[in-house]
């Protein structure tokens, strides 16, 4: 069993440490969307106007930051691929999965290295988002479209690799859609 976040700490904060958590998730979104996910955590520390132990005791690594800042866009990424299960036969449901995941790990420049990663991260957003591409990945692999030796983290890796190939010229619904038609393609059973 793995260690649970300290980011899923289910003790209520206090009024100020909520305060500092919310300036720090907020100064975080600003420094990563101006400088990548690769940004200096100091720097985040001071425009949140906290010290670096405060944003080390609320997120003890970078991934941990990223996932909390991730949580919202991976839950709402899960929900919908479930809403959609009526509508959609298991191959469209894990392309269409596959290209919003990607989209989402291109939100900050440099995201997608860390994707895997910040997955793990043991939020409420990243376990859902990491449960639903395992989700779409049986039920695919159960109606015979996807061969049953590919794993998620083998699609992790693809998609990985399909944002930073997209990431130099910005990312495009279009090349992502490629990419992954393109991979998905190539791991079919028919």
């Amino acid at each position: 069993m793995t260690d649970p976040s300290p980011t899923l700490d289910e003790t209520p904060l206090r009024a100020d440490a909520a305060r500092n958590r919310e300036r720090i998730l907020a100064a975080a979104d600003e420094v990563f969307l101006e400088r990548g996910a690769d940004a200096s955590l100091d720097d985040i520390a001071k425009r949140a106007k906290v010290g670096i132990g405060t944003l080390y005791r609320r997120f003890p690594t970078r991934e941990a930051l990223l996932g909390a800042l991730c949580d919202e866009r991976l839950l709402a990424l899960a929900a919908n691929s479930r809403s959609r299960d009526d509508a959609m036969d298991p191959d469209a449901s894990l392309r269409t999965f596959m290209i919003e995941l990607a989209m989402h790990a291109s939100h900050y420049q440099g995201l997608a290295v860390l994707l895997g990663t910040v997955l793990k991260s043991h939020t409420t957003g990243c376990q859902a988002g990491r449960a639903e591409g395992e989700r779409l990945l049986k039920r695919a692999q159960e109606a015979k479209v996807v061969s049953g030796t590919v794993s998620f983290d083998d699609l992790l890796c693809v998609i990985t690799a399909i944002c930073l190939a997209v990431e130099q010229g910005g990312p495009t619904t279009s090349r992502v859609t490629h990419l992954v038609d393109l991979f998905l393609n190539g791991i079919s059973v028919r």
